[in-house]
């Protein structure tokens, strides 16, 4: 349920008004624009009459929410949300980024990647170091060593870093070190202790789809990290299993708008995961950016074929270059002004 409040409504009133809906054991989120100010009711709004809350002399109307995501609703928040990743680097909003690097933390190539990817125009540095693998026997990752090695491209490029974290009992790890951004990847979409554990920090949080997930189950998902808290959300459409086999996954174009439409949380999309197949990557990440999607995640290795991951979808740092010229032009092509 979300209350509309009425421009002639003071501070006091407001105050008021959310601590009556918190004593009926409902949480308020208030969302303020230009020149609307609406409070969601969040909880079992069962317990409330929305006839007595519309009679109310601050409230301009009442509006029932059918979707079960609220917080992260654009009927609770109209305007869009900017999370600020550090190092000036803020995604929504009508910003573009794009997030660049391997796969997997591999060891000092990293530092020369992240030059190459940064030259080109990336703004965060990609890379894991923990690697949640189909077979028990892959390469998993460097751990806590490949954590260092993202830090220390960070501190010499000054550029926010996104990384993969797997499990709730690393959170200090990622803390300790001021990891910007951590990754849930499509594996963990549901695994909701993790979620839930990285909702109670204020880090950004890019929230990947889950491998055969609805959008409304990634929204959910979203939901989970929100409702403890941390309102640094971004999603993540990378694609999803389908009976298609002739790319890894069937890359949804579709979910970019949509999410746009329901939720006021940037979205990202990757074409790599998406794809599978390098030479599919660069139409698709143009494809994504025609599409309204607020930053991308691209795969570049400086020696693909050599990669310890993925591979096979990775762009060469001159793929790279090339991939950024293209989405600069289209950039420019879908937010010019058309008379």
């Amino acid at each position: 349920m979300i209350a509309v409040v009425k421009d002639t409504a003071t501070p006091e009133q407001v105050d008021h008004f959310v601590s009556w809906i918190e004593g009926k054991g409902l949480s308020a989120h208030i969302s303020k624009g230009d020149n609307t100010t609406i409070i969601g009711l969040v909880g079992d709004t069962t317990q409330v009459d929305p006839y007595l809350i519309e009679g109310m002399d601050i409230i301009e109307r009442v509006q029932r929410v059918s979707e079960p995501f609220k917080r992260a609703n654009r009927k609770f928040h109209p305007l869009d949300t900017v999370v600020d990743c550090g190092h000036g680097v803020k995604v929504g909003g009508g910003t573009f980024n794009v997030i660049a690097g391997p796969c997997s933390v591999e060891g000092d190539n990293l530092i020369r990647i992240a030059r190459e990817v940064k030259a080109a125009g990336a703004t965060m540095l990609r890379g894991g170091a923990y690697k949640p693998r189909t077979s028990p026997y892959a390469y998993q990752g460097m751990g806590e060593k490949g954590l260092d090695i993202l830090c220390a491209a960070r501190d010499e490029l000054d550029m926010p870093i996104v990384t993969e974290i797997m499990d709730p009992r690393d959170v200090d790890k990622f803390l300790s070190r001021n990891i910007e951004v951590w990754q849930i990847g499509a594996r963990n979409a549901q695994n909701f202790p993790l979620l839930k554990e990285v909702g109670k920090t204020k880090t950004p949080i890019l929230l990947k789809r889950g491998i055969a997930g609805t959008i409304d189950e990634l929204l959910m998902a979203a939901e989970y990290i929100m409702s403890e808290g941390n309102p640094n959300v971004i999603v993540c459409e990378r694609g999803i299993r389908t009976f298609e086999t002739r790319t890894r996954n069937s890359f949804d174009l579709n979910a970019i708008p949509v999410l746009h439409g329901l939720t006021h949380l940037p979205v990202c999309a990757d074409p790599s995961h998406a794809t599978g197949h390098t030479r599919y990557v660069t139409p698709m990440a143009l494809a994504a950016t025609a599409a309204g999607a607020d930053c991308l995640e691209i795969e570049v290795h400086d020696d693909p074929k050599h990669a310890w991951s993925d591979g096979a979808q990775a762009l060469t740092p001159a793929q790279f270059r090339d991939a950024m010229a293209r989405i600069a032009k289209v950039r420019e092509a879908v937010t010019m002004e058309v008379e």
